[in-house]
């Protein structure tokens, strides 16, 4: 996993979190979520982090 604001695919610039995908991943994770940079950038905008959107927005049933 590279880390670092040059690869972060979040859009959320914002986000103390941002660049850094161990404190992402651990901070969603803690929320029953999925970081916004699993999802394509339609399925980010939906805000909607759970894993019955991720597989929606990834093609799943």
């Amino acid at each position: 996993m590279t880390c670092g604001t040059d690869h972060c695919a979040c859009t959320y610039t914002a986000c103390s979190r941002r660049g850094n995908c161990c404190a992402c991943v651990a901070h969603h994770q803690s929320r029953g979520e999925f970081p916004g940079c699993f999802f394509t950038p339609r399925g980010e905008r939906s805000y909607d982090r759970s894993l019955r959107n991720l597989i929606q927005d990834r093609g799943g049933n």
